[in-house]
């Protein structure tokens, strides 16, 4: 079995395992639960977080080249690290609307925006239970209900930051930097998709201002090639044929083979340039 394979038969499996964790997580943290409901709850996380770590590692395994796959598959890294990002791909049944046949750039621009809007929900989501676990039993604690940490989450991952409320611990301000970054990440590529939608709108009426792909010069040259090719296996033009005798550019008659046109019988025939001597009758009559 390749590493291909095994992905494809997991998929489904690791995609509700995702779920799970997420349903578990929040059940620990807005019930603040205590006693055995705890471990329970503790147990679904740590199985359910073992089982995207082994995945990682048999793909790893399995991979043909595992560097290289390691350096190409970082998010499988991330999904391993923490399991409620998958749950991101369920949004690329969004990106699959019926009927649509969008560009390359718009399908691209889609993807992005949708992903984006879902890692943000899923980003605050889990902020705000991350650092309420964190700070709900702290003293000095300001973030104890899950109201308000999902409004800190909110300001923090805007980079607003009223400041209203604050965590006290280093596991909730740890938290918050992990927001910001995420925040000003997500904002950048946001960005980028809007400004490069602005500039396909612009240029939608106007092709001439619309620079050339990689993909179109390439065809272009390959039609040049092509060109070249069959002029190179025809010949120079001209070739096949002689230019036209100079009887036949005249319209005077010509003989088969591009001979002298023939005497009458008992004539000379005329050397060329030579006048042909007058008939004998026609002297007698002016004389």
């Amino acid at each position: 079995m390749d590493e291909q394979t095994w992905h494809q038969r997991t998929e489904v499996t690791l995609m509700v395992a995702g779920f799970v964790y997420l349903v578990a997580f929040s059940w620990r943290v807005i019930a603040d639960l205590q006693g055995p409901a705890r471990i329970v709850a503790d147990v679904l996380l740590l199985l359910t977080w073992a089982m995207f770590i082994a995945d990682y590692l048999v793909r790893l395994f399995l991979a043909r080249q595992r560097w290289l796959w390691f350096r190409t598959h970082l998010f499988a890294l991330a999904f391993a690290v923490i399991p409620v990002l998958r749950l991101v791909r369920l949004l690329q049944v969004l990106t699959k609307l019926p009927g649509m046949k969008p560009t390359r750039g718009a399908l691209l621009r889609t993807q992005i925006i949708v992903y984006g809007a879902g890692a943000s929900v899923l980003l605050v989501f889990v902020a705000s239970l991350s650092v309420l676990d964190a700070e709900r039993h702290a003293p000095d604690a300001s973030i104890t209900t899950f109201g308000i940490a999902m409004w800190w989450s909110c300001v923090t991952v805007t980079t607003t930051g009223y400041g209203d409320y604050t965590p006290v611990t280093a596991a909730g301000r740890w938290v918050g930097v992990g927001l910001m970054l995420g925040g000003v990440a997500l904002a950048g590529v946001i960005t980028a998709t809007l400004a490069s939608w602005v500039v396909e709108r612009g240029t939608r009426n106007n092709d001439a201002d619309e620079p050339a792909t990689r993909a179109q010069v390439r065809e272009l040259m390959a039609r040049i090639d092509a060109l070249t090719a069959a002029r190179g296996a025809g010949g120079p033009p001209g070739d096949d044929s002689a230019p036209p005798d100079a009887a036949e550019s005249a319209g005077a008659p010509s003989a088969p083979g591009g001979a002298a046109p023939a005497a009458p019988d008992g004539a000379a025939a005329p050397r060329d340039g030579a006048v042909p001597p007058a008939d004998s009758s026609t002297t007698d009559r002016q004389a």
